[in-house]
C-alpha cells in the first residue's frame, strides 16, 4: 500500500493551525502529523498552500453525480437531510473514492401534503437526475413517514432506525416563508412524541424550521439541532437564549436563506474557480434563486448568525443544495459550501470559526469520530489549497488536491 507525505504545508487540523508541516497517510488513514517524510513515500510539496480536513456539507439532497461534484470542491462528506442514502443503500458510495461519502436521515417525518411538497410546480415529475443510479430490485422502497398524530410519529421511529437512518429529521413548517401559508404542519404533541421516541433509540434529532415560532417549537420539543435558520425577521434575545440553553446546534444555510429572498448565486458563479467546475445546467441553477420570500433581509440573517456565535451555539456549514432546476436555484453542490463559508465570515465569524463549522464541529455534533480533523488514526479525507483560508476564507476555492480515504482525486 503506497504512502503519501505532504510536506511544507500550513496545516489546519480542524481546530487550529499547527506548527507541523508534514502529514503522512495511506489508504488506512493518517499515519503521522509532523516529523519527517518516510523513505519511499510519494512526496507532495505543499509550499505556499494549506492542508485542511475534507469539508463537510451538513445539509444536502443528493445523488452520485452531485456527490462527485462535491468531491471536486473538496467536500468529502455530505449529510443528506431527505433522501434514500440510508445505511443499506449506500455501499456503492461508501466504496467509491471518486465521490463524497454520505450519511442520511432517510425521509423526514411530516404530515401528508406538508413541506416540501409545495416547492414543486404542479404536475412536476423530475424522474431520476441524468446519470443517477436507479434502485436495485433488492432495495426496499423508501419509507415515507407521514404523520399526523403522536402515535404515528412514534410508530415510524423504529422503522426509520431499522431502515438505516443515521439521524431523524422532522419538518416544522407552516409554509408561510415559501408563500404557502396554512401548509399541513406537525403539531407540538406529534413532534414532541417523535423526538422523545427517537431519543429512546439513541438517535440524533434534527428539525427543518424557517420561522422563530417553528424554531421555538422544535427546541421546546427537545430537538438536538436545527438544519435551517429562521429568516422572517431579526432574532430575539429570547430565541437565542433558548437555543443556547438547550445545547442545540444550528446549520444556518445562509445560502438558502439568501436564495429564498431572491438573491442569486451570481457572485459565486462569476468566480472562475467555480465556473470551471460546473456544467451549463448547474451554472443556470446557481444564477437563479428560490425567490419565495423577497421581503426577507439578509442583514437580519447575518445578525442572527452573529448572535448565535456570540452565545456559544455550535454553527455548522450546510447548503440545502439539491437538483439542477432553476426553481431550486442559487445553490450548487460543493461550490455552495465555499459560498456559505464566505457568508459566515461576512456575518462576523472569523475564517477559523467558519472552518470549524465545515470540519470538526460538524463531525463532533453528528458523531463522525473518524473525520473532520487531521490527526493520527483518522481517515485521510484531505483538501490542499493554495493560500491560507485561516486568514482569507475564499482561498478554500484554490483547490490543489483532494484525497478521500487517502485516494487522490485525479480531476479536482
Amino acid at each position: 500500500m503506497s504512502t503519501t507525505a505532504i510536506i511544507n504545508a500550513r496545516v489546519f487540523d480542524g481546530d487550529r493551525p499547527l506548527e507541523a508541516t508534514t502529514v503522512v497517510f495511506d489508504r488506512t488513514g493518517i499515519l503521522a502529523v509532523g516529523g519527517e517524510a518516510p523513505a519511499g513515500a510519494e512526496i507532495v510539496d505543499a509550499a505556499g498552500g494549506t492542508l485542511l480536513p475534507g469539508l463537510i456539507d451538513a445539509h444536502v439532497h443528493t445523488n452520485e453525480q452531485a456527490l462527485a461534484l462535491d468531491l471536486r470542491f473538496g467536500v468529502t462528506t455530505a449529510l443528506e437531510m431527505q433522501g434514500n442514502h440510508t445505511a443499506g443503500n449506500r455501499a456503492h458510495i461508501t466504496e467509491n473514492d471518486a465521490v463524497a461519502d454520505i450519511r442520511s436521515s432517510g425521509f423526514a417525518i411530516t404530515p401528508p401534503g406538508g413541506h416540501p411538497s409545495e416547492l414543486f410546480p404542479e404536475g412536476f415529475r423530475p424522474g431520476p437526475p441524468p446519470g443517477a443510479r436507479g434502485p436495485k430490485p433488492s432495495e426496499p422502497a423508501p419509507l415515507m413517514p407521514f404523520s399526523t398524530t403522536p402515535e404515528e410519529a412514534v410508530g415510524f421511529i423504529p422503522q426509520l432506525v431499522e431502515r438505516g437512518s443515521d439521524y431523524i429529521k422532522f419538518m416544522v413548517d407552516d409554509g408561510s416563508v415559501e408563500g404557502h401559508p396554512g401548509l399541513p404542519m406537525l403539531d407540538r404533541a406529534t413532534l414532541s412524541a417523535g423526538v422523545a421516541e427517537a431519543k429512546k433509540h439513541g438517535m440524533l434529532t434534527v428539525a427543518h424550521a424557517l420561522t422563530i415560532e417553528a424554531t421555538r417549537m422544535a427546541i421546546e420539543s427537545g430537538i438536538d439541532g436545527l438544519v435551517h435558520l429562521f429568516m422572517e425577521g431579526p432574532h430575539t434575545e429570547e430565541i437565542i437564549t433558548l437555543i443556547r440553553d438547550a445545547g442545540a446546534f444550528v446549520v444556518p444555510c445562509v445560502v438558502l436563506n439568501a436564495s429564498m429572498m431572491g438573491i442569486t448565486g451570481d457572485e459565486l458563479a462569476d468566480d472562475p474557480r467555480v465556473a470551471s467546475r460546473l456544467d451549463e445546467q448547474w451554472m443556470k441553477t446557481l444564477r437563479s434563486s428560490f425567490g419565495h420570500y423577497p421581503q426577507g433581509r439578509l442583514g437580519d440573517v447575518f445578525g442572527s448568525v452573529r448572535a448565535l456565535r456570540d452565545a456559544g451555539v455550535d454553527l455548522l456549514v450546510g447548503t440545502d443544495a439539491s437538483a439542477p432546476f432553476e426553481f431550486l436555484g442559487g445553490l450548487a453542490h460543493g461550490a455552495s459550501v465555499h459560498h456559505e463559508l464566505q457568508y459566515l465570515v461576512r456575518a462576523g465569524l472569523t475564517p477559523v470559526e467558519a472552518l470549524h463549522a465545515a470540519t470538526s464541529t460538524t463531525a463532533r455534533r453528528f458523531g463522525l469520530t473518524d473525520r473532520g480533523r487531521i490527526a493520527e488514526g483518522l481517515r485521510a479525507d484531505l483538501l490542499l489549497v493554495d493560500g491560507d483560508p485561516t486568514t482569507t476564507i475564499s482561498d478554500t476555492l484554490n483547490t490543489r488536491a483532494v484525497w478521500r480515504r487517502g485516494s487522490r482525486l485525479t480531476h479536482a
